[in-house]
């Protein structure tokens, strides 16, 4: 196992987030999946200068993305993102992409359960399809019930990934786990050998080691299992505006070059853009709690 992080936590630019991990103790990043704001061959290069690689990226669902929406454009148009994401996964010598089938932030469903699962079928197969000859692998993610109404457990993104076949896998999410799961451990060797990825945030969603989570036994358990790839980090950091704030320099004051989707898909997970300097507290946290376990 090794020690990778995400990208979409704090908008700025790619450079930025590639050339602070290597002093850290970071190997690789888990991308923001926005294909079209990234040049493959520019990407590609400062990963080699910097001696960081891509494992693979991230679905951004967005509202107007869902793999199992009622309307067949939305759900064909969000097909076409998947696939996108998936050609830049390969553009950039990753193996892996994280897939969550529904919208971030919708909490109620569309139509009936048969239906939506149908769909979500369907859409996974054929953006599995695509993986399978790029020589990337799917992993279905389930986040918690207050960001999306469909997978929120291991067990759901396993028959789900079993629906859509052999190749795909399932990602999971300790801080999302923390959340929905009984037995966390248990949910983890449920995957087993369809654990491709699994995304660090503590139960409150900061850096671990800041919260309650046994990360000692999380790495025992994914051990167990023979998993080796990334510990993809991922916290995000619930905002305190109250004068209890123990890190009154948490927020990012400047908002230059921020889109309105990017805040509001922030927003939607429950944080807003981290400052420079308590971001990178957060990173260093997750190292100095995690390198110890995984040597």
């Amino acid at each position: 196992m090794y020690l990778a992080m995400h990208t979409w936590m704090r908008a700025e630019p790619i450079e930025a987030a590639v050339r602070r991990l290597p002093g850290l103790g970071y190997r690789a990043i888990e991308i923001g999946g926005e294909p079209d704001r990234h040049d493959p061959r520019t990407v590609r290069r400062l990963l080699e200068q910097s001696g960081i690689r891509c494992f693979g990226a991230v679905s951004l669902m967005t509202p107007e993305r869902s793999l199992l929406a009622k309307d067949p454009a939305r759900r064909a148009a969000s097909v076409g993102y998947i696939k996108a994401c998936i050609t830049m996964v390969q553009e950039l010598g990753g193996e892996e992409m994280s897939v969550v089938p529904g919208s971030v932030g919708q909490v109620v469903s569309e139509a009936t359960p048969e239906e939506e699962w149908g769909w979500a079928v369907e859409s996974l197969k054929e953006c599995n399809d695509h993986a399978q000859r790029c020589g990337v692998r799917i992993g279905v993610e389930p986040i918690n019930r207050f960001e999306t109404f469909f997978i929120n457990r291991a067990a759901q993104a396993l028959a789900l990934a079993e629906a859509v076949g052999p190749a795909c896998g399932v990602c999971l999410d300790s801080f999302h786990m923390a959340l929905e799961e009984g037995d966390m451990f248990g949910a983890i060797r449920l995957a087993g050998d369809r654990l491709v990825d699994f995304h660090i945030g503590e139960n409150n969603r900061f850096a671990p080691g800041l919260g309650s989570l046994d990360w000692a036994r999380i790495v025992q358990t994914l051990r167990e299992i023979r998993y080796d790839g990334p510990l993809s980090v991922e916290f995000c950091p619930p905002f305190d505006r109250t004068p209890a704030n123990p890190y009154p320099h948490q927020a990012e004051t400047d908002f230059t070059g921020v889109s309105a989707e990017q805040r509001k898909f922030l927003e939607d997970h429950g944080s807003n853009l981290m400052s420079e300097r308590f971001y990178v507290e957060q990173i260093r946290q997750t190292a100095d709690v995690l390198l110890p376990l995984i040597g």
